[in-house]
């Protein structure tokens, strides 16, 4: 039993998803589906005709995923979620924003520019929980990540989420790289939840229902940060530091 099926490709907007969806809501009726992934309101549009329950946000900005460079398709996150999210709204379907979570903050504006909730592939993978085994490179305690457009993850069937089934020469959309441990999940996720929380206080809003009205109302405002403002905003002028993430 589970809660919703997502249809996984990394083109959503395709004739076999859209058959796919049409299909499973006709046999199914009351089974929720999720499509993706997309990044237009065009694609966003064609997914709730065809029956979605809830969107996938994202095309090629993973830390593990190279399309844009390989295929030169995708879209900047941000505005990628942010119309979608505007769009899929008023046609009452949530979304999802997927790709591009490094850091907590990373969270917050996601959900502050329309989206549900996240998806948290590479923060996540080095927990101790995700599959996988450690190994020490330099003193450092890694575990190895895989982008399902890599060749090794082609060659174990991943192929078909970016139609390459059939084809003679397997082009990579992904690579395989390495993330630094970051111990179990149990603590980490109560560092995200909380980081979360005070990004939500400091804009005073007591909930994620609350961001999305006051960016429909406008309350809510972005500002496009220089990249001297980006430097300033982040640790400088020290001659070292030490980081701790959370204790």
């Amino acid at each position: 039993h589970g809660d919703a099926i997502v249809v996984d490709s990394s083109q959503g907007d395709s004739v076999f998803q859209l058959d796919i969806i049409r299909w499973m809501k006709k046999e199914f009726p009351k089974l929720q589906v999720i499509g993706g992934n997309i990044v237009t309101t065009r694609q966003a549009e064609h997914l709730i005709d065809a029956g979605v329950d809830g969107l996938r946000v994202g095309m090629g900005i993973g830390s593990i995923c190279i399309t844009q460079e390989v295929c030169a398709c995708g879209r900047a996150q941000g505005s990628a979620v942010y119309h979608v999210a505007r769009y899929a709204k008023a046609r009452n379907v949530p979304i999802i924003a997927d790709g591009g979570i490094s850091k907590p903050g990373h969270i917050v504006k996601a959900l502050c520019l329309g989206a549900g909730t996240v998806m948290c592939g590479s923060m996540l993978a080095a927990t101790s929980e995700a599959p996988g085994d450690y190994f020490f490179k330099d003193g450092v305690r890694l575990k190895r990540y895989r982008g399902m457009g890599s060749i090794e993850a082609m060659q174990k069937g991943s192929d078909d989420r970016y139609f390459g089934g059939a084809a003679t020469v397997k082009v990579a959309q992904g690579v395989t790289g390495a993330v630094q441990d970051k111990g179990s999940m149990h603590s980490y996720m109560a560092y995200i939840r909380q980081s979360v929380k005070h990004g939500m206080q400091d804009l005073g809003a007591r909930s994620v229902a609350v961001l999305h009205e006051r960016l429909g109302s406008g309350h809510l405002r972005f500002e496009i940060r220089s990249p001297a403002a980006q430097r300033e905003g982040s640790v400088h002028d020290l001659h070292s530091f030490q980081r701790s993430q959370y204790g």
